[in-house]
Parts: C-alpha cells; sequence; structure tokens
C-alpha cells in the first residue's frame, strides 16, 4: 500500500470546468502551481448551447459553441489537461483535502469548487438516506447493487452511458429521465424508461421506495446522476448560504485551504463574474500555499 509519504499531493484541485474553474485552472498555471482540474472535457453544457454571447467582453456576437471552441484550444495550448473524473466527496484531512472518485482518491493542500448551480434542491429524504440506498455515482457504488433492482434518476443526457454500465451489473434499471433530448438507450426486460417527476425518497433504515408524480417505485438504491453535487453534501462543514456557498471577497470558504468560484457562490449567474472569481479564487489558493510553504 503507498504509504502517506509516498503519496503525490496536489498544490491544488479545481472541481468543475464551468467559466470559473477554467479560469481558475489558467490561473494556476501561470503560477507554476501543481494541479488538477476535475469536471467534463466538453467544458460547461451552460456556455456551448448559449445561442449568442454579447455580455462578456470581447465576445460579442460569438455563440456558445464558438467561445467553448476557443476556451479548449487556450486550454490545449497552455497543456492543461481535464481529469474527466466525477468528484463525489471530499474529507478534509487537516492539511490537505483527499478527493474520491469511485476508488481512485486524489490529494490535494488546497481546492477550488467551482461546480455551478446544477446540482437543484434536493428531494425530500435524499439527504436523509445518503450512503444508505442513495448514491450519487453510478460506477462507484453500482457494483454493491450487482442483481439488484435500481433506479437511475438523469438530469442530463450524458447520464445514460452510466445507465448501460449498470445494465452489466444490475437485474432491473428504471430510468428516469429529467431532460427533455430522446433516450437513445433502447428500452428492455432490464430497462425502463419513466417519464415522471419525482417527489420524495422513502425507506426506513435505508431508502426502498421512490416517489414519482404518477407512479412509486420500489429499488435497492436510487442513482442520482446531477451534473454537481450540492456542495454541503460534497464537503461535510462547508457554510452555505441558502444553496451557494458562502465566501468572502476572496472567494475563500469556512474551511481554510478551499475556495469556491461563479455561480457555486451565488447570483449573478454571469460568466464574466465566474470569470473573475475564478482567477480571485486561484489567487487566494497560491497565496495560501506559497505562506504554508514559509
Amino acid at each position: 500500500m503507498e504509504s502517506q509519504k509516498d503519496k503525490i499531493i496536489l498544490d491544488a484541485a479545481v472541481i468543475g470546468t464551468g467559466m470559473a474553474g477554467i479560469s481558475a485552472a489558467l490561473t494556476l498555471a501561470a503560477r507554476g502551481k501543481k494541479f488538477k482540474i476535475f469536471g467534463n472535457a466538453g467544458l460547461s453544457e451552460k456556455i456551448e448551447k448559449a445561442h449568442v454571447i454579447n455580455n462578456y467582453p470581447g465576445l460579442y456576437g460569438k455563440t456558445g459553441a464558438e467561445f467553448c471552441l476557443e476556451l479548449k484550444n487556450q486550454l490545449k495550448a497552455l497543456k492543461i489537461e481535464i481529469t474527466e473524473k466525477r468528484i463525489t466527496n471530499v474529507y478534509n484531512m487537516g492539511k490537505y483535502f483527499s478527493l474520491l472518485s469511485g476508488m481512485e482518491q486524489f490529494d490535494a493542500k488546497t481546492i477550488i469548487i467551482s461546480t455551478g448551480v446544477d446540482f437543484g434542491k434536493p428531494l425530500p429524504g435524499e439527504e436523509q438516506f445518503l450512503g444508505r440506498g442513495v448514491s450519487y455515482c453510478a460506477t462507484c457504488d453500482g457494483m454493491l447493487y450487482k442483481g439488484k433492482t435500481v433506479v437511475v434518476l438523469a438530469y442530463s443526457k450524458s447520464e445514460e452511458k452510466e445507465a448501460e454500465f449498470l445494465l452489466s451489473i444490475c437485474s432491473k434499471i428504471f430510468y428516469v429521465a429529467m431532460y427533455k433530448e430522446t433516450v437513445e438507450i433502447p428500452a428492455s426486460e432490464s430497462l425502463e424508461i419513466v417519464r415522471d417527476v419525482p417527489k420524495e425518497i422513502i425507506g426506513s433504515l435505508k431508502a426502498q421506495k421512490l416517489v414519482l408524480e404518477d407512479k412509486t417505485i420500489e429499488a435497492d438504491c436510487i442513482f442520482i446522476l446531477r451534473e454537481s453535487i450540492m456542495p454541503s453534501a460534497l464537503l461535510q462543514g462547508l457554510e452555505m448560504d441558502g444553496n451557494h456557498i458562502a465566501v468572502d471577497r476572496k472567494c475563500c470558504t469556512n474551511i481554510p485551504g478551499c475556495f469556491a468560484a461563479g455561480d457555486v457562490t451565488g447570483t449573478p449567474y454571469q460568466y464574466a463574474k465566474a470569470a473573475g472569481e475564478g482567477n480571485i479564487a486561484a489567487v487566494s489558493a497560491a497565496a495560501y500555499l506559497d505562506k504554508a510553504d514559509k
């Protein structure tokens, strides 16, 4: 087993590939810090699907797809690679943070949370049964439910690949599609596609049922797959301001070494604000690291 002494500890880990996360990564690279940025290599659907961008300096008239391409080219030119891992838990270890993605673990002295606001409001029962029949990661926990019946509550079309993975493990999957696009994985005896509105999760010692507007599904596990995870569930002890992470003007949270930027810190939900905060969070993280090294 790898000892703590032998572990590679990053200077920083950036969680999220929207405007704030990209801005933070660019600043960390300019400061010569050792870091990883975790998220989607396609960057942000919010940016990519924008019809036209007229409120960001220098981008007047550009489409979101054009802007996304420019961002990808910039990251490629600077040799900044996106680590396509879903971070499901972050643990504060005192002098560093441990980030978990399935069976993989990444350690970093600082973290910058820039996950946006796509996590939505938790369902009644969701937080109560998290880890007890409710999971945020199919590839992480799927093997625990081999031969079982599960629900996949999918908020993005990209989650279809998670359902395909579960098909190789579970006996029955109820795929609840929360997006408008056509579901391309074919229905079968093992996979039932559901179009309905989730209301709550109920159970006793563990989650047992997902209550929808028109039906109730009994299952051994309910996988809730959103673009991002509620920050308070991602990192225990993180101070919140409603559904947003509470930060000061330097993008510092209440946890030393943890910073946050972009939509996840509150309104306005604007690219310019997110880019600015990503830069501030990275500058603050760099200052924190430099002070710790002295």
